[in-house]
């Protein structure tokens, strides 16, 4: 852990959430739901996948503050659980595309489209979403401080060992997870990503774009919490970052 990296939102309190909406049969096939009042109807639904390098100590909690002030700020807001099984990269994957696909129709108060946020490992999942499995409805991708780049991260050794314990496999041989080996996203993407992150450094975003050159990259003065932080410096950058996707074309 790096002099810059303040982890206090992962365990701060937050509002409750106003609905927990299940979208599959297992225990982990739900979402945490916090309705955006009035204007909520005229916007996407925001669903957040959280980090946590796909380990199954990290769950949707830390997403709370978060959530609660995406949903104050006006937009209805769904934070997603899923299978984080070492060495099954395929669980997660496959929960990733039922939520995406199936909690637009069991949450109320948004207009039918969805802008998928994830925060470091979440931030691989939206973006492989965006190549892999995006739906009629997804408007856009917010990755903050994303394992954007697999083979990368591997050679880096972030999260001691943490893309190997999550595909099970050298990354050299899953190119049909890593972003930065897909086909470049047709969705507006936009990546939110500190200066200052020590836990997945922006190089990794750097690669990302350099692989696909259409997505929009904000390089922020922080670290890798701050992007998820609403009291942050940079919380401001990252809503503006979400109007802008959530804007019809």
């Amino acid at each position: 852990m790096g002099e810059h990296e303040d982890e206090s939102v992962l365990t701060r309190e937050s509002r409750p959430p106003d609905q927990v909406v299940a979208y599959g049969a297992h225990p982990d096939h739900v979402a945490d739901v916090r309705f955006g009042g009035a204007r909520a109807h005229e916007r996407p639904l925001v669903v957040i996948f959280h980090g946590g390098f796909w380990r199954p100590r990290y769950d949707r909690a830390h997403t709370g503050p978060m959530a609660a002030a995406i949903a104050d700020a006006g937009w209805t807001v769904a934070s997603v659980e899923y299978r984080r099984v070492p060495g099954e990269p395929e669980a997660t994957l496959e929960d990733a595309s039922a939520a995406l696909a199936l909690l637009p129709s069991k949450i109320e108060h948004h207009d039918g489209r969805v802008v998928a946020i994830g925060h470091s490992a979440g931030g691989q999942i939206v973006l492989w979403l965006a190549a892999a499995r995006a739906t009629k409805a997804l408007a856009g991708v917010l990755a903050l401080a994303p394992v954007a780049d697999l083979k990368l991260a591997q050679a880096m050794n972030l999260g001691e060992g943490a893309v190997l314990a999550f595909l099970g496999a050298d990354a050299a041989t899953r190119s049909d997870v890593d972003p930065e080996r897909l086909p470049s996203p047709t969705i507006p993407v936009t990546i939110v990503h500190g200066d200052r992150d020590d836990t997945v450094p922006i190089e990794i975003s750097d690669s990302y774009i350099d692989a696909h050159r259409a997505t929009r990259l904000v390089r922020v003065a922080g670290g890798h919490y701050a992007p998820i932080d609403p009291r942050s410096a940079v919380w401001t950058t990252v809503i503006d970052a979400l109007d802008r996707l959530s804007r019809r074309s």
